[in-house]
């Protein structure tokens, strides 16, 4: 569960850099990347929907099954709205370090990235 921490100086002094980020203008040389990671289950459904027919909705049943997890990347560049968002299998370091590659990939000509 994400929780804020206690609100003292030093948070409020780092909270105050990551806004100052937010606010610089656009700089393709030294774009602001938003990277944010969320774990998800994955269901499938537990029997077939029943298909339309006239007078009558398509019907989906309310049970699952449930079919392991996976963890999406949501990567984000403010400004631009541009989006690298992915899935991986899991949420390991390796994974991280993909998605970290992946932001620097994407910006080939940056001097440097901030995150």
């Amino acid at each position: 569960m994400w929780c804020v921490p206690k609100i003292d100086e030093p948070f409020v002094e780092r909270m105050k850099d990551v806004l100052e980020l937010y606010a610089r203008p656009h700089d393709p040389s030294e774009p602001v990347v938003a990277l944010d990671e969320r774990p998800v289950v994955l269901h499938d459904n537990a029997r077939p929907d029943r298909p339309m027919r006239p007078g009558k909705p398509r019907r989906i049943d309310y049970e699952y099954v449930r079919r392991g997890t996976a963890n999406i990347f949501c990567i984000v560049e403010p400004k631009t709205g541009r989006r690298l968002t992915h899935a991986t299998e899991d949420r390991t370091r390796p994974s991280f370090a993909l998605a970290a590659e992946r932001i620097a990939r994407a910006y080939p000509r940056a001097c440097r990235i901030h995150r």
